[in-house]
This record gives C-alpha cells, structure tokens and sequence, in this order.
C-alpha cells in the first residue's frame, strides 16, 4: 500500500514508519522542516512537505494513498496553553481526509487518548463511543479529541475504512520526550520524587514498537469503524512510577497533598490525577497484536530515562 503519514517524524510517527516499510509498504511522511524531511529520507520514506493547516496538501496526498494514518498533533501549543486551537485544528485535518477518501473504502487511522474516557474504572473499547459525562480535569483537552475520534469513527457510513487507536498517557521508549520524562525532571528540579496523595491513580501504558505494530494492524485489517487500545500494562500505579525515578535518581519519594499539585506539577497535574486503567482485550482478539515489549517499569529500571530530561509532552 501507498500510505500517507502525518507526523511521520515525531516520537510515535518516527516508530510506525519503518513498521510499514518494513512490511513493504511504500510511505510517503508528511515534513514541516528540513529535519524531518531528512529523518523520514533516511527511513526509507518519501517526503511530502507541508503542515497539517494546509489542508489542500492533505487532501491531495490523502486522495493519492493507499490509506491515511494520521498522527500528527499541535503538541507544542496544546501544553502551552492553545489546547483548543490544537484540536480545531486536528479535527480540520480529519475532516479533509474525510472527504478524500469517502467513498473508496480506503483505511484512515488516527490517534487519540485514554485519559478522561472512563475515570475509576477499566476503560474498555466499547467505552466513549456515544457523547459521554464531561470529566472536569479532561475539559477542553482529551474530551475534544474524543470528539473528533468520534467523528473519525461516523466516517465508517461514507465508504471510509476508519479507525481509531487509543494511545495511553506514556507510550515509553528510549529517547520518549514524554510524560515520563517530565516526571524525571520534575523530580529534579523538586528534590524528590513526588505523587499525589497515596499516588494511587493508574495510567496504562505501552512501548512505543508495539504501538507502532498495532497502527500498521490498524492499517491493514481494522473493520471500519473499529475502536483499537494500544494497551499493554492495564494501570500502573503513579506511586510504582515516583518510587523507581526516586530510586535512580538517588531522591526520596513524598506524597504531594492534592491542593498543592499543581504549583508542584503543573500542567501534568491534571493527567496525574486522572485514574485511568484500560484494557485492550477487545483489540487483541480482533487483530492478534501481543505487545512483545517491556512494560512500563521495567522499561523505567533500564536508566535510559535518567540520562537527560525533557519538557516535551508527547501524544497521550
């Protein structure tokens, strides 16, 4: 297949190219720099040049594919304040490849998130599907990109093979500008290695190979209108995450009262209270992915995390 990839580059992107290059397909990466042109040359991939406001360029490199995974997000201004703008733009880059593809029975996967979908409870993928509670934390932020995963999902009635996969707050790795290396970084700027309260929230997790081998599943065998979770740990405790970067970093780990959290934490506050454990059971039978990767901790106790620190927030 010919597929069109939108942050090819980026931290997950960088992963599903040579996914699919590797399977033989031919890939064609969208690049807002020279940078990224260079990185996705480098994988093997072609290049278009572009960013995702230029709808134009999607829709004509959407109407040339095979199929569409789109990965791209606005990250930067998200975590700096521009979440909404982020997602209306998101949602404008859908919509284009919508159009494009209508009717060709062509695959479109994107990316969304967990957090927020079903708070204190295993979130499954039959969850989110309709218009659900608005979660006070998640307002404005993971709710609208739900909305958007929904609409991607009605597409499934104009002749679009479309599916959604649901990435956790981490999708670790070497090199994962993430939430967990914020976390790292905090730590060391605080002097210790803090959660909230009894730190008791859970987050699922995956590496980001196995979710790099679910999108190209996604690609190739997803049903229209299939709702996937790149879910490998169901939910780590956050207090399990504070007490192994407090063990590498030689700090102790202290609970954060929840009124203090967001002067300690700050934007990540939100997500860190958001008790958020899924399942992709549902994912697993339908396309026999099995993550193969280390989990979250273990994947925290191999120290690549402890060797430089990031602000960057990656896709949740």
């Amino acid at each position: 297949m010919r597929v069109f990839v939108t942050g090819a580059s980026g931290w997950i992107g960088s992963a599903v190219v040579p996914e699919l290059v590797g399977a033989g397909h031919q890939v064609v990466g969208l690049a807002r720099s020279d940078a990224s042109a260079a990185a996705l040359t480098a994988a093997g991939a072609q290049v278009r040049r572009g960013t995702i406001d230029d709808l134009d360029g999607l829709r004509d490199a959407a109407a040339a594919s095979d199929g569409v995974i789109h990965l791209a997000f606005k990250h930067d201004i998200a975590f700096s304040g521009g979440f909404a703008e982020a997602t209306q733009a998101d949602r404008r880059a859908v919509e284009t490849f919508g159009e494009a593809l209508a009717g060709s029975g062509r695959p479109l996967v994107i990316a969304s998130g967990i957090v927020g979908l079903a708070p204190g409870r295993v979130a499954t993928e039959q969850d989110g599907r309709g218009s659900g509670p608005k979660v006070a934390h998640a307002a404005g932020g993971p709710r609208d990109r739900q909305e958007t995963a929904r609409m991607t999902l009605s597409l499934a009635s104009r002749g679009v093979r479309s599916s959604v996969v649901r990435l956790p707050p981490t999708v670790h790795g070497d090199g994962d500008p993430g939430f967990m290396a914020v976390l790292v970084g905090i730590a060391r700027d605080k002097g210790f290695s803090g959660h909230i309260g009894e730190g008791a929230d859970r987050w699922p997790a995956a590496h980001r190979l196995d979710a790099a081998h679910l999108f190209r599943l996604a690609l190739e065998q997803a049903p229209a209108g299939s709702v996937l979770h790149a879910i490998a740990d169901e939910g780590v405790p956050i207090r399990d995450v504070a007490e192994v970067i407090g063990r590498h970093l030689g700090l102790p780990v202290a609970a954060v009262a929840p009124e203090d959290a967001g002067a300690h934490f700050g934007w990540l506050a939100g997500f860190l209270a958001a008790d958020s454990p899924a399942s992709s059971a549902l994912t697993r039978e339908l396309l026999g992915w099995r993550p193969t990767q280390p989990g979250l901790i273990d994947d925290l106790d191999k120290g690549h995390y402890f060797h430089n620190a990031s602000t960057q927030a990656a896709a949740f």
